[in-house]
């Protein structure tokens, strides 16, 4: 059942007309921002993040080495990647998106990062050199390493880690047509990353999101049905594998021109659903991020043929509009966007960035969202956004920055196996299974700080309960920060 929908009492006639309508919302006063700060410390937490072994410019000096032997057990080398949340497994689904959006993150922002960009880089490619060993056996992709039960049994270090490292894969017999795709995405996002600054790099990812994509095409189904026992209830695939399709297709043709896919794209619409759920955007359901991102080349007016998917991303605006969001999208009293479910804060900045970006789009065309009798002009989306980046940096009903590291307040017991325990450094000897418990329950707050981790964030009502076991709101998770990285870097340049 769909969550009752917050209301602002006759917001929507102002908010519409004037941008300035937005101070409607409730928005305690706050310092300035130091969104520079924020971003540098955003990109950082991804070095916190590292799974393998770590490169001599390591940052976040109280992780070590771990995971060395991943894929030892299937005789191919796994190592590298990222831990997509407080835990120690490798989910190949979010961590592809996670890519994909630190990709987008730098192809729509990366000239405002500064010198944090050249860090940008690195997170990129410390996900796609993984992405490149998962998918270097022609007709299968390895989207996961680890048990997630055996995981989920003990809290441990990831240096301590002795669960089970198993290995999962599609392959021909066993499709997963959404983790293919979003790491088709990926791949074919990257490369236009790296275009200009490795451009042999650039053509191997490129030549691999087009192999990836062709096995993902051809042989359709979802991965939550070939790998059900392993990949649900964590990172199952609720929202089908088509959006993946069109959402690959969308960043092969961006990054290839190639009239392929453009025609790939077209002919697949309808049968693909481009115009389900407007209102989502996340590692399992890709259509808002679709629709936004097609309709660039129809707002650069070298595209009519993809004119509905510029109708559905006006849809997707006026839909997470406060004052006529849809039952789906709430805002709390505070002016968070909130959507049922699980770590919240991923909706709030995937959204955010679908609101900048396209708003961006919008600018250069000269060009409104209309929404019924008015319109959403391009500052009012920039507006909506920057409130939501504000909120998390502190401008809410508790004062509190929901970023670790940043500003005075922040979450101290955060849902993260590794921040929470002692580093190796301070304790050498080896933390077994279930003696990292009474670590999980302590009230003290944790040694490390994994700076720039943005948990899941308070309730719809901005409640906050700053407690590890409260893992729905206190965990960290890549997929919060990659989108979160391009908005820091707009801010950060417009403050």
């Amino acid at each position: 059942m769909a969550p009752k929908s917050f209301s602002f009492p006759g917001i929507f006639p102002a908010l519409l007309a004037s941008s300035l309508a937005l101070l409607l919302l409730p928005t305690p006063i706050i310092a300035v921002h130091d969104y520079h700060d924020a971003l540098r410390k955003s990109i950082l937490f991804f070095e916190g993040q590292r799974s393998g072994k770590l490169p001599p410019d390591q940052r976040v000096k109280w992780r070590r080495d771990s995971a060395l032997r991943d894929g030892s057990t299937a005789g191919v080398d796994l190592t590298g990647g990222y831990y997509d949340a407080g835990d120690n497994i490798k989910f190949g689904f979010p961590m592809a998106f996670t890519t994909t959006l630190l990709a987008w993150s730098i192809i729509d922002f990366g000239r405002n990062m500064g010198p944090e960009l050249k860090n940008a880089v690195k997170a990129v490619k410390w996900s796609t050199d993984y992405l490149l060993k998962a998918t270097a056996k022609p007709g299968v992709v390895y989207v996961q390493v680890g048990d997630a039960y055996s995981d989920h049994s003990c809290w441990e270090r990831p240096e301590d880690m002795d669960t089970l490292r198993t290995v999962y894969k599609i392959d021909n017999a066993h499709p997963g047509s959404d983790v293919a795709g979003e790491t088709a995405a990926a791949l074919a996002a990257a490369s236009i990353v790296f275009r200009s600054r490795d451009p042999a790099y650039s053509r191997l990812l490129l030549n691999r999101a087009v192999r990836v994509f062709n096995f993902a095409d051809k042989h359709r189904g979802a991965y939550s049905s070939s790998l059900h026992a392993a990949v649900c209830p964590f990172y199952c695939d609720v929202n089908g594998y088509q959006d993946e399709l069109l959402w690959a297709a969308a960043w092969l043709h961006k990054a290839s021109r190639k009239r392929a896919y453009r025609e790939y794209i077209v002919k697949n619409e309808v049968v693909l659903r481009a115009g389900d759920t407007i209102n989502e955007f996340g590692w399992d359901n890709k259509h808002a991020g679709i629709n936004v991102l097609i309709s660039k080349e129809v707002l650069m007016g070298r595209a009519d043929y993809f004119q509905s998917f510029k109708q559905n991303a006006d849809g997707f605006i006026c839909s997470v509009l406060p004052g006529i969001s849809h039952p789906q999208v709430q805002y709390s009293p505070g002016g968070l966007i909130f959507k049922a479910g699980g770590s919240n804060m991923q909706h709030v900045t995937s959204l955010s960035f679908l609101l900048l970006a396209y708003s961006n789009y919008l600018s250069h065309a000269n060009k409104a969202v209309p929404c019924g009798e008015r319109s959403a002009s391009p500052a009012l989306l920039k507006q909506l956004a920057k409130r939501q980046v504000n909120y998390i940096l502190g401008d809410n009903p508790l004062g509190m920055s929901y970023m670790v590291g940043y500003g005075s307040r922040f979450p101290q017991r955060i849902h993260h196996r590794g921040s929470s325990l002692p580093s190796v450094a301070a304790h050498p000897a080896r933390i077994g299974c279930k003696a990292g418990s009474r670590y999980y329950v302590s009230p003290n707050p944790n040694p490390n700080l994994l700076l720039g981790a943005v948990v899941g964030g308070p309730n719809v009502s901005d409640a906050f309960p700053d407690s590890r076991p409260y893992f729905q709101e206190s965990e960290p998770t890549t997929y919060i920060n990659a989108p979160l990285v391009g908005l820091l870097a707009f801010f950060s340049a417009h403050p």
